[in-house]
């Protein structure tokens, strides 16, 4: 029977930075992925800065054949009026496209990969566990996103998700424009365009990055979705942002804000990372940094741990991820606010330049406040420089 020290189920970001670490540590690692890459991924697909400095990523070298879209400021506005564009002067972030990024990094990561191997049986053996029936690993990683059936298998739920959890629900759709519609396209590729929703539960977007378009819908509620969606597709034709109408079909996914997950993310053996353990930040959604926060802080403590992967060894990690992100199950942070606060915050946010750039672009999406991780004492973030 083939053995691992550690295998990690999902190749995502979160999936392979915590294999490129336990990697370069001596371990021997195998991730498992029901996709084979490169895969389609939904996703606006923007990276900061700080997920530039985490990765230790040449942006010269991925940007010498990939999409790599600098952005240098946002157009935001609510769906019911103006908007307005905050010009950083600088660049603040790049747009990327899953199909390349996952891909990238998961090569980079020199780990063993079980391509279109989906996980179909889990069960301890020993001090260890017997995957698929196939292989034995000592320590198992849920890195699949917000389905991982190891999340399901540690959380004893069916599909993943908690009744009690608040699920963030999206739609979107990436294109590449052909000529004519890249020539007329009013989507600017150094400025998203970010729509909110007056309860700001949500936004949409439109992301240039070339000549690749990417339009979507996020939202923290199921009710009435595809009449949201609709709505905003409507919208972006009305404004003629897309030459034409946009196409269709829309592909959708879930995950969940930190602030609202009360999934378990460690156990005897087991340890959640990115999407799989609900780490997504409010209100952007942005889970690609947060998703290599938690591989990082992982494989630090799957280090540290030495081979005894007991609950209490691994638990340090739980602690670090509530310090880093935040503490989880606070579903009463989006719940229970009077409509009329809501539009009233919203319209204060939307009327001021700087509340929109400080408050919702630098902390809510850029998050330039935000120190480093330490990779060698995680849950000690570094002094604000």
């Amino acid at each position: 029977m083939p053995q691992c020290d550690v295998l990690i189920v999902g190749g995502g970001p979160a999936g392979s930075t915590c294999a490129r670490e336990l990697v370069k540590a001596g371990a021997d690692v195998v991730v498992v992925d029901r996709a084979r890459f490169p895969r389609d991924k939904v996703c606006a697909g923007w990276i900061t800065p700080a997920v530039v400095e985490a990765l230790d990523l040449d942006l010269d070298d991925y940007g010498s054949e990939r999409t790599l879209q600098p952005f240098s400021g946002f157009r935001t506005g609510t769906l019911e009026g103006d908007r307005r564009t905050t010009d950083f002067g600088r660049i603040v972030s790049y747009g990327i496209r899953r199909f390349e990024f996952d891909d990238y990094l998961l090569r980079r990561s020199g780990v063993r990969v079980m391509a279109g191997e989906p996980l179909r049986a889990l069960q301890r053996d020993g001090d260890g566990w017997l995957v698929n029936d196939t292989w034995h690993a000592s320590m198992i990683v849920g890195a699949g996103g917000h389905f991982c059936p190891v999340a399901r298998h540690l959380n004893h739920t069916e599909y993943g998700t908690p009744h009690h959890e608040k699920v963030v629900v999206a739609q979107e759709i990436e294109f590449r424009m052909d000529d004519r519609m890249a020539a007329t396209c009013r989507v600017q590729r150094e400025s998203p365009e970010l729509f909110f929703w007056p309860d700001l539960h949500g936004y949409g977007w439109c992301v240039r990055k070339g000549d690749f378009l990417n339009v979507g819908v996020g939202r923290l509620s199921q009710e009435n979705f595809p009449a949201t969606v609709r709505e905003f597709a409507q919208l972006v034709e009305r404004l003629d942002l897309v030459p034409g109408s946009v196409p269709s079909p829309w592909k959708g996914h879930a995950y969940l804000v930190n602030r609202t997950s009360r999934r378990r993310i460690v156990q005897d053996g087991v340890m959640l990372v990115g999407d799989a353990a609900g780490l997504a930040l409010a209100p952007s959604g942005e889970g690609i940094l947060t998703a290599i926060e938690s591989g990082l802080m992982a494989a630090a403590r799957i280090v540290a741990a030495g081979g005894c992967y007991a609950q209490d060894q691994l638990a340090p990690y739980d602690a670090w991820i509530d310090e880093r992100v935040g503490p989880r199950g606070r579903a009463g942070a989006f719940g229970h606010v009077p409509r009329w606060f809501t539009r009233l915050v919203s319209r204060a946010l939307f009327n001021s330049s700087w509340l929109t750039r400080r408050v919702l672009l630098e902390d809510g999406f850029l998050h330039v406040r935000r120190p480093p991780v330490d990779v060698e004492h995680p849950g000690t973030p570094h002094p604000v420089v």
